[in-house]
């Protein structure tokens, strides 16, 4: 008899890789943190001895969901400025509260409440773009989370830092750093075209060519976006990052609203991926992302939630949920991105957009053992005919029950195993009564 140190049963597993796979009655064998063996219950039942058993015979286990685009520190300001169009909102609301309020301790205290939201809602590996990156990575590595930390760039100064230069040169540091890390990586994020010159971004195409990391950038975002690129720089800013060196494999652009059929065209002809943010896209009225287009043509299309700011949560079961419906809408079609597709968006479509597919994003032996248990028998989830259409159009992120990272079991019976729920809402409420006061000052 084989010995592992973990062994799931679960009433179903459902593993992304094949595509529209669902397997009843199996289990999953977890040793030093990768998945050694998917099999039949029954099978594993007599051929293997473990130190912890465990037996989910209500639930999905599924690849923890890829967050492929957040601003995790935001959660502080959920909710501070809502009802308002993107650019109001930026300029008028949140960039005078990051102005006033950004910190280490508060992308610290942000971080670990983002990362406890994403854990409770099945989430294992987030990409994030903020200030303070290094505390963003060691929040991340404490609280046992897998994580893209992005090398924030901007033409102007910031708490965090004074011009192009300072920005790349603290990323690039980081990037050292955590080299090496299980589960921190880093990417870089220029923040979009409208407040990055080109000579930072050639900086970064030569440098993300060079150390093979992804580009994380917002891109296309709004129609304004679009116009003003028209206006000052005489290109859409898709062609711009093209003359660049930008528009290739290790290209993140994220929302993606606003696009013509030939930037369709060259986005599946370069491999570069699109991160769509149904639920921020809709509330900022920003526009839609033609997602079934950009699939039909072959592009890598992942999922993100945004920052809680703009959103107003982290909720990926939720994301895929929006996702699907409005894809439907959008493309006029009923069957546009169906339930596997949007779910595999939001596992592997997301860990192949960051160069982490042969890593995460499925349930495949010799993976790492990224898993988030899904509790499909309740009363809102019943009766059950097809459990992935059930994970996308009926669950709820309170159904998540255990989660694992790296084969650590980081959410156990809904608690968090690496962070302090009571002390998270404390220091969350500790904040929301300054930047009140703050706010009402002003």
């Amino acid at each position: 008899m084989k010995t592992t140190e973990t062994l799931i049963h679960a009433r179903w597993v459902i593993p992304v890789e094949p595509d529209g796979t669902v397997l009843e009655y199996h289990s999953i064998a977890i040793d030093e943190g990768r998945l050694t063996a998917i099999l039949p219950s029954s099978e594993a039942r007599q051929s293997y001895r473990a130190q912890l058993t465990l037996e989910l015979d209500r639930h999905a286990l599924i690849p923890g969901l890829v967050n492929t685009h957040t601003h995790a520190a935001m959660t502080l300001l959920r909710g501070i400025a809502d009802d308002l169009q993107l650019m109001d909102w930026l300029q008028h609301h949140i960039w005078p509260a990051e102005q006033k309020w950004v910190s280490e301790q508060f992308v610290h205290d942000g971080t670990q409440l983002a990362v406890a939201e994403m854990l409770r809602s099945a989430t294992t590996c987030f990409n994030d773009m903020y200030f303070f990156p290094e505390v963003t990575a060691r929040v991340a590595a404490s609280s046992g989370i897998r994580a893209c930390v992005g090398m924030i760039l901007l033409d102007f100064p910031t708490a965090y830092a004074e011009n192009p230069e300072q920005y790349l040169a603290k990323g690039l540091a980081l990037h050292d750093e955590y080299r090496h890390h299980p589960l921190i990586g880093c990417a870089f994020a220029p923040h979009a075209p409208y407040t990055v010159s080109d000579p930072p971004l050639k900086k970064v195409q030569i440098l993300a060519d060079e150390l093979d990391l992804p580009v994380h950038i917002h891109l296309h975002e709004t129609a304004s976006e679009i116009e003003n690129s028209l206006k000052t720089c005489g290109q859409r800013p898709l062609q711009r990052l093209q003359q660049l060196g930008l528009l290739s494999p290790a290209l993140l652009g994220v929302h993606m609203t606003q696009l013509e059929n030939d930037e369709i065209q060259r986005l599946g002809e370069s491999g570069a991926s699109v991160v769509h943010c149904p639920e921020s896209n809709l509330k900022l009225a920003s526009g839609f992302c033609p997602v079934q287009r950009l699939i039909d043509a072959g592009v890598n299309v992942a999922l993100g939630t945004d920052g809680a700011a703009s959103n107003n949560d982290l909720d990926m079961l939720g994301e895929m949920r929006t996702a699907a419906l409005l894809a439907k809408a959008v493309h006029g079609d009923a069957r546009a991105l169906p339930a596997h597709s949007v779910l595999r968006m939001a596992t592997l479509n997301g860990a192949r957009a960051l160069g982490l597919a042969d890593e995460t994003g499925s349930l495949e032996v010799g993976k790492w053992a990224d898993i988030a248990a899904v509790d499909l028998e309740t009363l809102e989830t019943s009766p059950l005919y097809n459990p992935v259409s059930q994970l996308v159009y009926a669950a709820g992120r309170e159904q998540v029950t255990d989660v694992w990272v790296a084969g650590q079991h980081v959410l156990k019976d809904r608690e968090l195993t690496h962070l302090d729920t009571r002390k998270l809402i404390h220091r969350a409420l500790e904040w929301q009564e300054r930047i009140a006061a703050g706010e009402s000052e002003t």
